[in-house]
């Protein structure tokens, strides 16, 4: 019975305008193949070998287990103390997220690469945009992202990041089709400024929720927190989605 009335809460939140878990991920791949251009989708298609976005949208995580990506292991997030922007801490950044979306841009812009280098850097950049836009992978330096901060997801030892990646998601009991079908477009007027947001932009726009993130009180979290939060998860997702079309589309179309 508890599960279901957190299913209704959450979907009842307003959806208008946020690593994931593996249904966040996919979500956002699955909005994001919907909204490329014929052209993009084509060149996308043949690249990834009839993979979907959805379904490589997780490969940066799931490579983490072979030692040869251990390159990679700092790719998923960046730190921004409070109070500082990204260029502030550019120069010697703790954690490579903002550095690589820019790089592998540039790059699949350039041309020239193998087709596996392209495939590893279009399959990154699917992830690493969602990952910059939830609020904990752009960290304030203190505690790793909030996994140092140790919580109970009702009544389950948890730690706040995990929340934000997956508790509040899963909880919802939402395939990532049904989870991205509940997302409500806004207007033009609103994705057109979306797509025109830099990279270090929507870094900046994650710590602005971090009055919220912290928002637990004595760290027993159920209803109330997902209730007050989720509809931050649904649109950071949501402008992961639009946001990873648009520079695919920019580069394939």
């Amino acid at each position: 019975m508890k599960r279901l009335f957190i299913l209704v809460i959450l979907c009842s939140v307003p959806c208008f305008g946020y690593s994931w878990g593996p249904t966040g991920h996919r979500a956002t791949g699955h909005l994001a193949e919907k909204l490329l251009k014929a052209k993009a989708r084509k060149k996308l298609a043949k690249l990834l070998e009839g993979q979907s976005l959805a379904m490589v949208s997780t490969w940066l995580d799931e490579v983490r287990s072979d030692s040869l990506y251990d390159y990679t292991s700092d790719w998923h997030w960046t730190t921004i103390p409070d109070g500082k922007k990204y260029e502030d801490v550019a120069a010697n950044p703790d954690g490579k997220a903002v550095m690589m979306v820019e790089l592998i841009i540039q790059k699949l812009k350039q041309g020239g690469l193998s087709a596996q280098q392209e495939s590893e850097y279009v399959k990154s950049l699917v992830h690493l945009v969602a990952d910059l836009h939830q609020p904990c992978h752009v960290g304030n330096g203190l505690d790793r992202g909030a996994n140092d901060i140790k919580v109970k997801w009702f009544g389950r030892d948890s730690n706040l990041h995990r929340v934000w990646d997956s508790h509040m998601i899963e909880d919802t009991q939402l395939s990532y089709t049904e989870l991205a079908s509940s997302w409500v477009m806004p207007d033009q007027e609103i994705l057109n400024a979306w797509k025109k947001n830099s990279v270090r932009d929507w870094a900046h726009e994650s710590m602005t929720y971090r009055p919220s993130v912290y928002n637990i009180a004595d760290g027993n979290l159920s209803y109330r927190y997902g209730y007050q939060n989720f509809s931050i998860v649904q649109l950071r997702l949501l402008q992961a989605s639009v946001r990873l079309a648009s520079i695919l589309n920019d580069i394939y179309a």
